[in-house]
C-alpha cells in the first residue's frame, strides 16, 4: 500500500534541500535584490507598503517563496508589543557621561530626538554584555528589550550586529559600517571635509603633505583617508604611498627625528586623523614640540575631525569639526523609522571647515 504524501504547510513552500534553520528576512531581501526594510513592508502587510510597486512586490514574494520563509510569531509578537523604548549601546566599560568624553555630544543628539518622538532611552554598556570585550551568541541579547538599538563604538562586533540585522531587530550604527549587508547606519561625510582641508592647505602654497593615521581599517579612517587623497590627486600633489604614515603607535613612532627628515624632504604640512584616543594628533603636536619647531612658522598642521576636549583653546586647530548632535538626532529618526516598519535613509552628515590657528603659508625658502 502507498504511503500517503506529507502535505506542505499552507501558505509556504518546502525548505531548500538540506535547510535546517529558518529562512531570515535578510536572505529574502539578498534573493530579491531589495532593502530588508522592503522585504519588511511586504511580508508585514504593514499600510506603508502600499509605496511599494507591484513589481518589487512580486519580487519579495517569490523570493520567500523560493526559500520558505515564514515570518517567526515570537518575532512578530514583539514587533507588536513595542514599548517606546530606544536602546543605546556605547562599547566602552561604563557608559560615557563624562561631558569631555567624545561620545557626550553624540548623546546629547540621540536624547534631545528620542525625546521629541516620544521614546525613552535604555542604555547598554559592554559591562552589560560580559565586559567591553565580550562576543559571542549572546553578547548583545540584552538589547532586545528595547524596540531598537543604536550602537556606538569605532570597533563594534561585526557578528553579534549581523545576527540583529539577520533576525530582523532594528539596529543603526553610528558611523559608516557598509561591510555588514543590511546595517543601517547614519555618518559623517568624511570624504569630502578631508578634501577640502587639502584644499585650503593647498590654496596656502603647501606641496608635500603626510596624513597620519592609525594602523586600522576603521571605515572613518579610511574615508579621511580616501578623501585626503583625493585632494592631493585633485591639486596636482604627489600622492603616492610616502603620503599617508600608518602607524599603531604614534607616540613611539612619531618621533621628533622622523618629523625633521619630512621636512628636509620638503614636506610643510602634516594633517593627522581624530580618533577616540586622539593619539596621533597628540603625538604629532608632541614631536613639533620636542623638534623646537614653530606652528605655524615653521610647518602646518591640521585635524581631520573636532579636537579633544582638553585642548589648549589657544591652539584649536585647523581641520573639520564633526557634527556629533545632528548625527545623534539622525540615527534616531531612521531606527525610528526601521522600529515603525517605513523605508528610511538619512543622507551623510556635512562637517564644516574650522580655520584653526596652525595652519599658514610654507616657510620660505632659504
Amino acid at each position: 500500500m502507498e504511503e500517503p504524501r506529507k502535505r506542505a504547510r499552507p501558505g509556504r513552500a518546502p525548505a531548500p534541500p538540506g535547510r535546517t534553520s529558518r529562512p531570515r528576512q535578510a536572505e529574502v531581501a539578498r534573493l530579491a535584490g531589495v532593502s530588508q526594510a522592503t522585504v519588511s513592508l511586504v511580508l508585514g502587510a504593514k499600510k506603508q507598503g502600499s509605496a511599494i510597486s507591484a513589481e518589487t512586490r512580486q519580487k519579495v514574494l517569490d523570493a520567500a517563496r523560493s526559500l520558505g520563509y515564514v515570518p517567526d510569531p515570537a518575532a512578530r509578537r514583539l514587533a507588536a508589543a513595542r514599548n517606546d523604548l530606544l536602546g543605546v549601546f556605547s562599547f566602552t566599560a561604563t557608559f560615557p557621561t563624562d561631558v569631555q568624553h567624545s561620545y557626550y555630544p553624540f548623546l546629547v543628539g540621540v536624547e534631545q530626538e528620542a525625546a521629541a518622538r516620544g521614546y525613552d532611552l535604555v542604555l547598554f554598556t559592554g559591562s552589560s554584555s560580559g565586559g567591553a570585550g565580550a562576543s559571542g551568541p549572546d553578547a548583545l541579547s540584552r538589547v532586545r528589550l528595547a524596540d531598537g538599538c543604536l550602537f556606538l563604538g569605532r570597533h563594534a562586533p561585526s557578528e553579534e550586529l549581523r545576527r540583529l540585522v539577520e533576525d530582523g531587530f532594528p539596529v543603526v550604527h553610528i558611523g559608516r559600517r557598509d561591510e555588514l549587508e543590511g546595517l543601517a547606519w547614519v555618518g559623517a561625510d568624511y570624504v569630502s571635509a578631508s578634501h577640502e582641508v587639502v584644499d585650503r592647505l593647498a590654496a596656502l602654497g603647501h606641496r608635500r603633505i603626510v596624513l597620519v593615521r592609525e594602523d586600522d581599517e576603521a571605515p572613518a579612517s579610511t574615508d579621511r583617508e580616501h578623501g585626503f587623497l583625493k585632494g592631493l590627486e585633485q591639486a596636482g600633489l604627489p600622492a603616492g604611498p610616502e603620503a599617508v604614515f600608518r602607524t599603531a603607535d604614534p607616540a613611539r613612532t612619531l618621533t621628533p627625528q622622523r618629523l625633521r627628515r619630512w621636512l628636509d624632504e620638503g614636506v610643510t604640512a602634516f594633517v593627522a586623523e581624530e580618533t577616540d584616543t586622539g593619539n596621533a594628533w597628540r603625538a604629532l603636536r608632541a614631536a613639533t614640540a620636542e623638534a623646537g619647531l614653530d606652528c605655524p612658522r615653521d610647518l602646518s598642521l591640521a585635524l581631520l575631525g573636532s579636537p579633544p576636549p582638553d585642548l589648549d583653546g589657544e591652539t584649536v586647530p585647523a581641520g573639520f569639526d564633526i557634527p556629533r548632535p545632528q548625527l545623534g538626532a539622525a540615527a534616531v529618526r531612521l531606527l525610528a523609522a526601521l522600529v515603525a516598519g517605513e523605508e528610511a535613509a538619512e543622507p551623510l552628515v556635512a562637517c564644516p571647515y574650522r580655520p584653526g590657528v596652525t595652519a599658514g603659508p610654507p616657510p620660505a625658502g632659504p
